[in-house]
């Protein structure tokens, strides 16, 4: 009997699991996505990290956003990577030569120190940095972490808000298909085939060295990135001066730019300040989400593509993610969680959210972002069924994410229908928002 007493309960063999991966993965001032396929510092990795580091060490998740805004260019923004010089070249690529940042991308602000990418990822970071100040506040006003971040945040707002504006619809596009994190999702195809890709004789890919070919993106698509990227640094990363092949409206990224602006407010008036420019930019926003790129009939959000026009007509779980917008008129919420429980989006077998709609023609249950399960947007779905209220929704969701993570070893993504483990394991946001979950606060986010 004593025995059984003292066994450790699953959610506690859990939470030690998800604290050993952060642990392993932490660098000394950072956290990489993996040791192995990933071996630098991600943007919106980093504050998924962050918002679970905050139940181990408060202190190591506000270093660890600020040591991402440590490669903040002078036009505000924040870069999808933060190379790790003690990393070789042949580590990773696009590596540090690739991007040139220091020389190519001095014109736009680039630091001399460290070297990082020129492209960016969605705009959580502000979120993050409220929700690790909350974790303790007295630590957070000791150390001064919001008064030192939040002009660097608003700077990167500012600076989506401005130069990012390529549809003058008043929300942000982004210019790559890394930028809006789901790299390869069927929601691009249509952007990208108008791309010609790169000379692959021009460029060796090292994702290859420790991912299947049949889960990572195709030769094809890589050639387009490649070569989008390589035509960004021709201009020095200078948005007015490009001209850019691909542009896209992205529901998640907007809607984590609203999320995020909310967060801001929350910190202003922490500060002292009143928050209400803040304030009125998350509800405008909210507005041009809604009048650009609501779909009515389909029950969810879609990209516009600012290049072709219209409406994108793919679903993507980047569609479902707004649900986290507080704003959002009772309909519109109302419709996405039922699409969310719907056949498009509910997996049977693990009860995730694909990455694209199950039932879709381009749907693969492997290959990265054309189908797999991932955790942070089963996160954001779930902050977005509980913040309008759809709670029974949201603990199933819970109790999915949970299952999966411990039965995946923390993977970067599973097969929704089986829940098979794909690409990296011990995956640093898999674990750390498992951490989050674990803890369950109930609070609402600003």
């Amino acid at each position: 009997m004593t025995a059984v007493l003292e066994r450790p309960s699953p959610a506690h063999t859990l939470r030690r699991g998800a604290a050993r991966v952060l642990l392993d993965n932490w660098t000394g001032t950072a956290t990489v996505p993996s040791r192995t396929l990933y071996p630098h510092q991600w943007s919106w990795d980093s504050a998924f990290i962050a918002i679970g580091l905050r139940h181990l060490s408060a202190r190591r998740a506000q270093r660890e956003l600020e040591s991402l805004l440590a490669g903040q260019w002078a036009d505000g923004r924040i870069p999808h990577i933060v190379f790790n010089p003690a990393q070789p070249y042949d580590a990773y690529f696009p590596s540090p030569d690739f991007w040139q940042s220091s020389t190519a991308g001095r014109p736009s602000g680039a630091p001399a120190a460290p070297e990082t990418s020129g492209i960016v990822q969605p705009p959580v970071h502000a979120l993050a940095a409220w929700l690790v100040h909350r974790a303790d506040p007295a630590e957070s006003d000791r150390r001064g972490f919001l008064a030192r971040v939040h002009p660097r945040l608003a700077a990167w707002h500012d600076y989506l808000l401005t130069r990012r504006d390529l549809g003058g619809g008043g929300l942000a596009a982004v210019v790559h298909p890394w930028e809006p994190g789901m790299d390869n999702s069927p929601c691009w195809d249509g952007p990208l085939s108008s791309v010609g890709p790169a000379d692959p004789d021009t460029y060796l890919r090292a994702d290859l060295d420790h991912g299947q070919a049949a889960d990572r993106p195709t030769d094809l698509d890589y050639g387009r990135y490649v070569r989008l990227a390589t035509d960004y640094r021709a201009t020095g990363y200078d948005d007015r001066a490009t001209d850019h092949a691909f542009a896209v409206e992205d529901p998640c990224f907007n809607a984590l730019l609203i999320a995020s602006e909310r967060a801001l407010a929350a910190m202003s008036r922490h500060l002292g300040g009143s928050g209400a420019e803040h304030e009125k930019r998350a509800r405008d926003l909210t507005g041009r989400l809604v009048e650009r790129l609501w779909d009515e009939e389909a029950g969810l959000f879609r990209a516009r593509d600012l290049v072709a026009g219209g409406l994108i007509g793919e679903r993507g779980v980047t569609g479902l993610v707004p649900l986290l917008v507080p704003g959002l008129p009772t309909g519109i919420a109302r419709r996405l969680a039922d699409t969310v429980a719907g056949p498009h989006f509910r997996a049977p077998g693990t009860g995730l959210v694909p990455s694209y709609d199950l039932t879709g023609h381009a749907f693969d249950p492997q290959r990265y972002w054309r189908g797999p399960a991932w955790f942070n947007t089963a996160w954001l779905v779930h902050q977005g069924l509980r913040t309008h209220g759809h709670h029974a929704r949201a603990d199933e969701l819970r109790r999915s994410f949970l299952a999966e993570a411990g039965r995946s070893g923390f993977a970067e993504y599973v097969d929704p229908t089986t829940g098979t483990g794909r690409g990296a394991r011990n995956f640093s946001w898999t674990a750390a928002l498992t951490l989050d979950l674990l803890a369950h606060e109930e609070e609402p986010l600003p």
